[in-house]
């Protein structure tokens, strides 16, 4: 399909837009309507990924998107999955059921070159490399920032992009403020949280409980969960602050059933967290931060024999039981220098992680294949690393170079440098411009660990890219913004399966480095100016993969389209519709009909001077549309819940 025939229908869009907001008469619109919009983000809005300090966005060179907590509630998402769905260029692959387990891709990208970080601590396998998000309580969520496109001057293994999730903050008066959140929906789906921030004399504090449950939206599909979590601040003097936050999630989970292989699925994810931090400001524009963290992942995935023939045991019968139990514990100090046209870091990093691999076999692999009854690995990995940045400010353009040096015991050393610049024309636009190198270390399974039918390969190296973006954002369309960005990522040292390389006796698999992959592309988005309260929102965004990873496959591409109400006072609405098409092979059957639409509602209901009351309604794919990569992941049809919220 012709790139012209893809971006045809959201030029339309923004044409048509631009068309209906110019002929309606000013005097119709409120004060706040009349508000020009001269950039998606305002002057105040901060950023901490790209540079790891607090940043105005405006400065911000990489391609970066920022979802803020109340559009995550005017959602009423479940899962940070159905959150990342919206965002342009991020292609997140779940079956949407609820609790849904997760893949993230940027650009183009495997879900290992995705960095997510929660409050800038590495939620990653050290196993697969990937990230599992249904183990974060959406509701804790303050914003997620994310930047599409290597961070590795700033955070290492991350050619991909990073995701970072950041949590609400602490009370700041000694009055309790929350919310306590009930939904119920078809399947029995619930989900229930409760939240509660202060002050207990000089601490500030956030505490969250949440509880999930449902039987599954469809057949042989269920999800589970608890989480907890928990933030502390103490201004120990004038000049020293300190910080402490834990967290814990149980998620379990019946992925469905997989006749093709004659199996069904189950996972199960514990989560534990605790991180603390202490921040001196040692002298007018200078501070220091010190920051500890230890994390806690331990993964099961079961799969038992469903009886179809394929695999001659009798049904419920063990096929195969994956544990992982990993450990990482890290830390890190960061130095700012705030002068004039400077904002200067230098930081360090350091990690340390154990992963413990156990594989548990049924008596099918055992008896046909060899394969022994039980086996563990135990492989590690130590990382070190430092590196600085400056945000130089010049005029009307800001010039932020960047480095940082790793090292880890599994490939060595890694460099990566980074140039950003952005420059504003007037208050209406914006453009950015990003060159950079980054890296993603190959997962433990990969070089030290093994799996089933696949032997390590210590001799791995660490894949690495060359990325350049460029975009430009702009309000001068009076009643629209825009942005656009191009991009095109240099992939080296990609990871491939290598069937049978590990040579005798076993023949087992192996992960090598070989080949180049370039990924290249663009993204749209338009927002209009409310009208009325109503304002229209649209986003494409559009990777040619070479070469392909599958046979047969075509590029991948998504959009986003969008109508919202929102009258600031008693009541938000919004219809959301998305369509991805994956880069997927013709063999799995996958079904890219439909775009998956969604109808939020959410209304005020009462008022007063202490509590406030909400009642809420979403039907999830309103017009039972289909979209799945495979006949075994199948999406659920159209279902309904309904919820109340209530603030004090």
């Amino acid at each position: 399909m012709s790139l012209y025939r893809l971006i045809t229908p959201i030029l339309s869009f923004c044409f048509l837009s631009v068309i209906i907001f110019s002929c309606l008469p000013m005097g119709a619109q409120t004060q706040d309507e009349m508000i020009v919009l001269s950039l998606f983000y305002e002057e105040k809005d901060l950023v901490v990924t790209p540079t790891r300090y607090p940043k105005p966005i405006s400065q911000v060179a990489e391609n970066i998107s920022v979802i803020t907590e109340r559009e995550i509630e005017a959602m009423n998402a479940h899962t940070v999955a159905e959150v990342l769905s919206r965002v342009p260029g991020l292609y997140v692959g779940f079956n949407q059921d609820f609790g849904a387990s997760s893949l993230l891709y940027i650009q183009g990208s495997e879900q290992r070159h995705v960095l997510v970080l929660v409050d800038g601590i590495p939620w990653n396998f050290l196993s697969e490399g990937g990230a599992e998000t249904n183990s974060i309580p959406v509701g804790t969520i303050d914003r997620i920032e994310i930047v599409k496109g290597p961070a590795s001057s700033a955070w290492g293994s991350s050619l991909g992009g990073v995701v970072n999730i950041l949590t609400k903050p602490t009370g700041d008066r000694q009055r309790p403020t929350g919310s306590i959140r009930a939904s119920y929906g078809e399947k029995n789906s619930q989900d229930y949280r409760a939240q509660v921030s202060g002050m207990a004399g000089p601490v500030g504090y956030y505490l969250f409980a949440g509880r999930q449950d449902s039987k599954g939206l469809r057949d042989a599909r269920y999800f589970d969960n608890y989480s907890l979590y928990g933030k502390f601040h103490l201004p120990v003097s004038d000049y020293v602050e300190a910080d402490l936050s834990m967290g814990y999630s149980r998620p379990d989970i019946k992925l469905g059933e997989f006749p093709a292989r004659d199996f069904n699925a189950t996972a199960s994810l514990h989560s534990f967290f605790v991180a603390a931090s202490i921040e001196a400001f040692l002298a007018r524009g200078l501070s220091l931060k010190v920051s500890y963290h230890t994390l806690k992942q331990k993964s099961q995935h079961m799969n038992d024999v469903l009886g179809l023939g394929m695999i001659p045991d009798p049904p419920g019968e063990l096929f195969l039981e994956s544990i992982f139990d990993e450990e990482t514990t890290g830390g890190s100090a960061k130095l700012v220098w705030e002068k004039g046209r400077h904002t200067a870091v230098l930081g360090v990093d350091f990690d340390q992680g154990r992963l413990d691999q156990t594989l548990n076999a049924g008596s099918y692999l055992q008896d046909y294949w060899g394969v022994p009854a039980s086996s563990a690995t135990h492989p590690e990995i130590d990382q070190r690393a430092v590196y600085a940045n400056d945000t130089i400010l010049i005029g009307e353009w800001s010039l932020t170079p960047g480095i940082r040096v790793d090292d880890n015991s599994i490939t060595g050393s890694f460099v990566s440098p980074s140039l950003g610049l952005t420059r504003k024309w007037g208050k209406e636009s914006l453009f950015r411009a990003s060159a950079a190198r980054g890296f993603t270390i190959p997962p433990l399974s990969s070089s030290s660990g093994g799996g089933l039918f696949l032997d390590p390969n210590p001799a791995l190296d660490p894949e690495e890219v060359w990325s350049f973006q460029a975009g430009i954002e702009s309000g001068a369309l009076k009643y629209l913004w825009a942005r656009a960005t191009l991009f095109r990522h240099d992939l080296d040292n990609a990871l491939i399966l290598e069937p049978y390389g590990g040579g005798p006796p076993a023949y087992n698999d192996l992960i090598i480095n070989d080949g180049e992959v370039r990924r290249q592309g663009l993204e749209l988005e338009f927002q209009t100016l409310p009208f009325h309260h109503f304002s229209l929102q649209a986003g494409f965004s559009y990777v040619d993969i070479s070469p392909s990873a599958e046979s047969g496959a075509e590029e991948p591409y998504a959009w986003n389209i969008g109508l919202r109400y929102d009258d600031k006072a008693s009541f938000r609405a919004e219809l959301f519709g998305r369509f991805v098409k994956w880069d997927v092979a013709p063999v799995y059957n996958a079904s890219y009909d439909d775009f998956i639409w969604e109808l939020n509602l959410n209304k005020k209901i009462l008022s007063g001077k202490t509590m406030n009351t909400e009642v809420f309604l979403t039907a999830h794919n309103l017009f039972d549309g289909e979209q799945f990569v495979g006949e075994d992941h199948r999406n659920p049809e159209t279902w309904i819940e309904a919820g109340i919220r209530l603030l004090f």
